[in-house]
């Protein structure tokens, strides 16, 4: 008999949580069976367990007290690993109605919150630049009154010092920095992960305030065939076109074009320049994605191509005439950019916890461009790679990711007759821990050595906890660190278009005789959900400082000139937002937030707040869809209101009367809406409208009458400067 039972075969396999499926906890005490038999047998700690088997045996049925019963077909004694479904689950806060526009988990422990196509569509959403207007976590500026270029800020900093990634790959940095947001188009995003506070050491070192990253549309998933039309009143028109094909049962390819084009001329505050550029883009993305979920392979492949025209300045500008002259001032901005990545990633199929992943990519971005009579020309190459290995210590609960990673850039720039050409390369090597009890503690430390040419050797440390100490209420403290070399020139375009001379103080440095810019991040946030009139909501609070060790800092307190040097002194951004989300009714959804922002630097001219940042931010979204009629239609209604406080202005009192600014320039208020009329699952149409009330700041060029005069100054802009912009589109679709 005992022989008997020995020579028995027996069926493996792991029962896991589908509440979290990243951690792939294993569900303790399930009950297994095999279909119309008592054979059957429970789960241990760790949600493994052994039945015996036999050829006859084809269905398993697993249970457990308040998940779903599944009945699994079996086909071979290769183990399983299989997820239950609790009955009635809460996985995440919805922070805006329509499936979870924005929503806030309660188990990662970073304080990370994801944006999906539901809440990019409540705005334009033309490029990612402008994919944040209905989010009170990022703020969006102008960084001057020509080029019309949107700069996020993240914690009170702009956004070099945020890691800003497509699919976890750095892609918006070096020569990218200013434009590189513009580059990737609304319709190509699945969604967007921001991330405040010091991120993973798995994407580098170079992050400091916090790490945004874009998931693009995939192939498997996205329509055959999609078309976007989009026009504005001040001549921007647009067109998307997503051309999706599956080859095979593993293989799907997509191509996606994307055209911009603003062809007219506006001057509506009659101060002699256009009010927003001229431009025309084109922008193709070639996308592969492989899958074979029964070997555990998955690949992306892609392949882009940008060409990108923008020209500004006087009305009277022709550059086919006035180029170089100094009679018509006049700036165009030229980027062609290819780039390429791929990501190639394994699952162990009898270990699911266990897998690892390679990313490589490498981008060449070649500017050419003049402001009057200024010359900045940056040609950047960059390469990157990233191998990464998953698994576990013990059980599921201990988890750890390692790699190596590599990075090349190579920078021929030329700021007006000066040569600032340099090579970076990086190696570095990084640890990360993971651990969850699946109950109320969870936490992520990892640490990173990196070598690099220009930077040294350094250790870069981050840490993550999050605490549940009752019902729907979570905690979460960071701390860590990040070292970025500052691309002065890439990220300061703005000052090119003015008649500022550039003073770069040596510090002994080694990129721009500068030394390196570290700081340290330091956060806590608290997230409470709540039922009120048996409606969901939720309200956080956050608060974080970025202390630096050393800053390049940007001075802009002289007119005539903008100076560089190290910082000698203290640093220091505090952001304090509190933020309330509520669903009053069945979709209606409002969601509304205060930010405060202390921000201070050691200026050569004393301790200064930073400028063109206000102290005090509010933020109002509120969002309605009607219940669809017979025919499947909708309406969808969105309004956002902003107001925005009172701002310092950099120092302008050695010019001359006429041309000198308040200190502070005056709070004001925005609002923007759009309505949506959905007609069918394949057709919609929708109108709105920014800056509605029409504020515009007044004098945003200063001496714009004499712009090759010694005071011509277009970069102190903390308002509109169009006025209102009403628009139009349409979207249709074929699944």
């Amino acid at each position: 008999m005992s022989s008997q039972i020995v020579a028995q075969q027996t069926f493996k396999g792991m029962i896991m949580d589908k509440a979290n499926p990243k951690d792939n906890l294993g569900v303790f005490g399930a009950n297994v069976h095999w279909l119309n038999t008592k054979v059957g047998t429970t789960t241990n700690e760790k949600g493994w367990f052994e039945i015996p088997y036999k050829k006859e045996y084809k269905k398993l049925v697993v249970s457990f007290v308040g998940y779903k019963t599944d009945t699994i077909e079996i086909k071979t004694l290769k183990p399983i690993h299989h997820f239950l479904t609790e009955q009635a689950t809460l996985d995440e806060v919805s922070v805006s109605a329509r499936k979870q526009a924005t929503s806030k988990s309660f188990f990662t422990t970073e304080n990370v919150f994801t944006v999906n196509s539901e809440e990019l569509l409540k705005a334009a959403c033309c490029n990612l630049a402008e994919s944040f207007e209905t989010n009170p976590s990022i703020d969006v500026n102008f960084s001057d009154a020509l080029t019309g270029t949107r700069q996020i800020q993240m914690l009170g900093l702009n956004s070099p010092y945020l890691l800003i990634a497509q699919e976890n790959i750095p892609m918006v940095r070096g020569a990218s920095q200013v434009y590189g947001l513009t580059f990737t188009p609304g319709t190509w995003v699945e969604s967007i992960q921001i991330t405040k506070g010091a991120g993973s050491v798995i994407n580098g070192f170079e992050s400091i305030s916090g790490q945004i990253n874009a998931e693009l549309v995939k192939p498997y998933s996205d329509d055959k065939f999609f078309v976007n039309g989009y026009g504005n009143r001040n001549g921007r028109l647009e067109l998307n076109t997503h051309f999706n094909q599956k080859l095979s049962e593993k293989w799907q390819t997509g191509l996606y074009v994307h055209g911009n084009l603003r062809s007219q001329k506006f001057d509506k505050n009659n101060d002699g320049f256009i009010d927003v550029p001229l431009a025309e883009q084109i922008n193709v993305m070639n996308r592969w994605q492989f899958t074979d979920s029964e070997k555990g392979w998955v690949s992306f492949l892609n392949f882009r191509y940008l060409n990108d025209r923008k020209q500004t300045g006087q009305t009277g500008f022709d550059p086919d005439v006035n180029k170089g002259s100094n009679t018509i001032w006049g700036s165009e901005i030229k980027t062609k950019r290819f780039d390429f990545s791929g990501k190639l990633g394994y699952v162990f199929p009898e270990l699911p916890f266990q897998s690892m992943g390679l990313q490589l990519a490498y981008s060449n971005h070649d500017q050419d461009s003049y402001f009057g009579l200024r010359d900045y020309n940056i040609k950047h190459q960059s390469v990157y790679s990233n191998f990464i290995f998953n698994s576990i210590i013990g059980d599921t609960r201990n988890k750890f990711k390692t790699g190596i990673s590599f990075t090349y850039d190579d920078y021929e720039e030329l700021v007006e007759t000066t040569d600032f050409s340099r090579d970076e390369n990086s190696l570095g090597v990084f640890f990360e821990y993971a651990y969850d009890n699946s109950e109320d503690f969870s936490l992520t430390a990892g640490v990173r050595l990196d070598t690099h040419n220009l930077l040294g050797t350094f250790l870069t440390p981050r840490l993550h906890l999050r605490y549940v100490p009752w019902n729907r209420g979570v905690l979460r403290a960071s701390i860590g660190s990040g070292k970025r070399s500052a691309n002065i020139f890439a990220e300061n375009q703005q000052l090119f278009a003015s008649s500022r001379q550039i003073n770069i103080i040596n510090g002994g440095g080694n990129i721009y005789g500068l030394d390196p810019e570290k700081a340290w991040n330091y956060g806590v946030s608290f997230l409470q959900g709540f039922r009120l009139f048996e409606r969901k909501g939720d309200i956080t609070f956050d608060f974080y400082q970025t202390n630096f060790e050393n800053q390049v800092v940007v001075d802009w307190e002289n007119p005539q000139q903008i100076s560089f040097y190290n910082l000698d002194g203290k640093s220091i951004a505090n952001s304090f937002q509190v933020e309330v989300n509520y669903s009053p009714l069945k979709k209606f959804n409002f969601r509304t937030a205060y930010k405060y922002f202390d921000v201070s630097t050691d200026y050569i001219s004393g301790n200064l707040s930073k400028p063109i940042q206000p102290q005090h931010r509010f933020f109002m979204n509120v969002s309605y869809e009607t219940a669809k009629s017979n025919r499947g239609g909708l309406w969808r209604f969105d309004t956002t209101y902003n107001f925005i406080g009172k701002q310092r202005l950099p120092n302008t009192s050695s010019n001359p009367v006429n041309l000198q600014l308040p200190e502070y320039s005056k709070g004001y208020s925005l609002l923007n809406a759009q309505i949506t009329k959905v007609f069918s699952d394949k057709f919609e149409v929708y109108a709105g409208g920014e800056n509605i009330t029409n504020l515009k700041q007044v004098n945003p060029i200063l001496g714009s009458d004499d712009p090759f005069g010694a005071n011509f100054d277009s970069t102190i802009v903390y308002a509109p400067i169009f006025g209102s912009t009403f628009y139009t589109g349409f979207r249709f679709k074929i699944n």
